[in-house]
């Protein structure tokens, strides 16, 4: 019988003072036991190396001394890492993290899944392509992540796929530019956050394309930018914002930005104003960048300007200009940002204007003969084929799927009877109209300009150019009633101020709607103050003197349902671009702009994604004045704009450049100055018919505008109750009418 020799065996076999019988034991001999002893004495052995033989366990443990000790324990700690999710069925393994992954290569993301926004396609491969190509350098699919197409609509997915096409020299071999032209609203922000989160992640070469990134913007929106990569990626990537700061401050952080390097960048992406990439582009002229993105990149219209120089010698090929107005007075300005993207596809500036811009401009006059127009068309055609490859232009239309309807309104106001006196009054004593005949443009026929634009608005705006008798307000003063102060705003003296002082007291009284009124003059917005607080409504004002971090604040508190502001005040120079503003579904632009872009671009903040409300837009020009000539104007351009970017067919030749030169004149007798130049063939005795007498085609004439209506015509009944007040005809544009087959 085999006795177990565990310690605690032999110690109870001891205690029962079996010590004899442990010394006489044998174990029994059997057949294996004597076949083992045979072995033995013949000599050989038939044990298997790998037996050892069992060794008496004892209580006492072994010492170690402190490097076995230390040994024995880095072999504990020295275990493979073990994922510790319960049935976990990925890639185990024994490499470290961040080590490149062994095998065949493979996309980020999954081609196939359903919705999948695929960028690139890898060619297929033959059988024998597949056996001789080295598998390190098979391409891959570029697939954006499911995060960001998931919310992406399908004119946002084309766009991506456009951008990409483009920065990635597919488009325009040699050529990695384009330019984002949606029209406002469109999600151009969006799309660009996606772009740089695919370069920024993926190419076909399975490595990131680029390792940073930079987005340029005015300076009240880089918070937006800011928020809205936070608010789309979630906090998968960590931009850096500069939005102010000590010269020192700012000069570590971009230095610390340029010095980035690798795969995994921390902060991949820079935000940054026009005026401080300005003044700190030394140092980010040392090294280079996968992308520049330049938000309003109409701002580049100059090439001559200090920040389209700076920015032209960053260094980076990839550059990406979004604006919803690439066209805003004349086509060398677009030449400038075209050539800004893709330097060289249309030439030199005097080749572009030799070759492209007169002819385009000569066959674009009404005055044109045959063979100018004939010869303009040509050129627009080649110019459009050549910068198409490039650019990439949707307009809000789109919108009207996704949005409630918006209704836009130019309202021809009255002037009051002083207004005429003091305008009249001017244009016999300041003459500019002969300074205009001879050639001249001199400073005093641009100050004339600002002084009627500001009559149009309020006379309390050059109230003070009367005190002083100033040069055509010699003897005004007598003009304005005894006893009047500019201390208080009277609504009655203004046409247009008392055409606002009805809508903003029908709409607070019949609805809670908010109001955002707009003007180009700060002087004006103190008169819209006065007005308010007169009236006790509660407002917000945002101009060129609120610091950057403040607007971002204001605007959000204004969006919020909750907040009790009625009116939001906005410098069109200061605030006009990118502002999201649809806590308001009314906008009042109080006067027009040269510029149609300016006016467009602040006329776009409150009909944008995440409005609920119809909106109204509310355009007030003073009736036969210098306003009207303006508007004139900008029609003239946006219909160049049209025929440029917008790729329209008959664009109406409605003004010839001789009859918009005819700034410094007064039509009292008119309803609306515009309306008679047009020759509008809807209106017969100033009745809008349908259809028109001569069954002509409706849309032939101001294209953008629809209808032409008195007070009968109206539907909004915020202008009806204005009308009686100052109004004398309106034109307004029904944003769903196309999708609703009204003509």
């Amino acid at each position: 019988q085999r006795r177990s020799l565990a310690p605690s065996q032999l110690a109870k076999r001891k205690a029962g003072d079996e010590d004899e019988e442990e010394e006489d034991w044998q174990p029994p001999t059997g057949r294996k036991r004597q076949k083992a002893a045979a072995e033995t004495e013949s000599g050989e052995c038939y044990r298997s190396p790998f037996r050892k033989p069992l060794a008496q366990l004892t209580n006492r443990p072994h010492c170690l001394d402190s490097s076995q000790h230390e040994a024995f324990i880095r072999s504990i700690l020295s275990k493979p890492f073990k994922v510790p999710i319960p049935n976990y069925k990925g890639p185990l393994g024994l490499r470290s993290l961040g080590v490149k992954r062994a095998g065949v290569r493979g996309p980020l993301h999954d081609p196939f899944e359903e919705g999948a926004l695929v960028l690139y396609e890898p060619p297929v491969l033959s059988a024998h392509d597949q056996l001789k190509i080295d598998k390190d350098k098979v391409p891959v699919h570029v697939v954006v992540d499911p995060v960001l197409s998931r919310v992406l609509r399908p004119h946002q997915r084309e766009g991506v796929k456009f951008l990409w096409d483009c920065v990635t020299s597919r488009r325009i071999p040699g050529s990695h530019g384009c330019i984002m032209a949606d029209e406002m609203g469109l999600g151009k922000t969006l799309q660009c956050i996606t772009l740089m989160w695919t370069l920024l992640r993926q190419s076909p070469d399975c490595k990131p394309e680029i390792e940073k990134a930079v987005v340029v913007s005015p300076s009240s929106l880089v918070r937006n930018w800011y928020n809205e990569v936070e608010k789309w990626l979630g906090g998968r990537i960590q931009p850096l914002a500069i939005d102010g700061g000590s010269k020192e401050e700012i000069d570590r952080k971009l230095v610390g930005f340029m010095n980035q390097h690798g795969l995994r960048v921390p902060s991949p992406i820079l935000i940054i104003s026009y005026e401080t990439f300005r003044l700190h582009a030394e140092v980010l002229q040392k090294g280079s960048v996968g992308l520049v993105i330049c938000d309003e990149g109409h701002r580049l219209k100059n090439s001559e300007n200090q920040t389209y120089q700076a920015l032209n010698s960053l260094n980076t090929p990839r550059r990406v200009l979004i604006s919803g107005t690439p066209i805003q007075n004349d086509l060398l300005e677009y030449f400038s940002l075209v050539h800004f993207v893709n330097s060289g596809i249309l030439g030199t500036a005097q080749e572009f204007k030799r070759h492209f811009e007169m002819p385009i401009l000569k066959g674009r006059d009404a005055d044109a003969s045959e063979a100018e127009r004939h010869k303009g068309e040509e050129r627009l055609k080649e110019l459009i084929s050549i910068v198409n490859r490039c650019l990439i232009r949707r307009t809000s239309d789109i919108l009207s799927k996704y949005l409630p309807v918006k209704i836009e309104q130019v309202i021809c106001c009255r002037l009051t009877p002083l207004q005429a006196e003091l305008y009249k009054n001017f244009l016999k004593q300041a003459k500019p109209v002969e300074e205009l005949k001879e050639g001249k443009i001199s400073v005093s026929s641009l100050s004339s300009i600002t002084s009627l634009k500001k009559l149009c608005n309020h006379p309390a705006l050059i109230y003070d150019k009367c005190v002083e008798e100033e040069e055509g307000f010699m003897g005004a003063l007598g003009l304005f009633p005894s006893g009047y102060s500019t201390k208080s705003v009277e609504p009655q003296l203004s046409g247009k101020m008392l055409v606002l002082d009805y809508i903003l007291a029908v709409t607070k009284s019949t609805s809670n709607d908010k109001v955002v009124l707009v003007s180009n003059y700060t002087q004006t917005l103190d008169l819209f103050e006065k007005l308010c607080r007169s009236r006790r409504y509660l407002y917000v004002r945002l101009d060129g003197t609120m610091s950057i971090k403040k607007r971002a604040k204001i605007v959000e508190r204004f969006n919020s349902p909750s907040s009790p502001e009625f009116i939001f005040m906005l410098s069109s120079k200061a605030g006009g671009c990118g502002l999201n503003l649809i806590g308001a579904n009314r906008l009042v632009m109080f006067d027009p702009d040269w510029n149609p872009a300016n006016d467009e671009q602040a006329m776009a903040r409150v009909w944008r994604d995440g409005q609920k409300k119809m909106c109204y837009i509310y355009r007030l020009l003073s009736t036969g004045t210098i306003e009207e000539k303006i508007f004139q104007r900008q029609t003239h351009k946006k219909a160049l704009s049209s025929c440029v970017v917008d790729e329209e067919q008959d664009v109406e030749r409605h003004f010839s450049l001789g009859e918009l030169k005819e700034l410094f004149t007064l039509n009292e007798t008119t309803t609306s100055d515009t309306h008679d130049k047009i020759k509008c063939r809807r209106c017969v005795n100033g009745h809008q018919v349908r259809p028109p007498p001569d069954g002509s085609d409706c849309t032939s004439d101001l294209s953008q505008w629809h209808h032409c209506a008195d007070k009968r015509g109206l539907q909004d009944s915020v202008l009806k109750a204005a009308w009686d007040a100052a109004v004398t005809f309106t034109f307004h544009h029904h944003s769903h009418e196309e999708q609703r087959g009204i003509p």
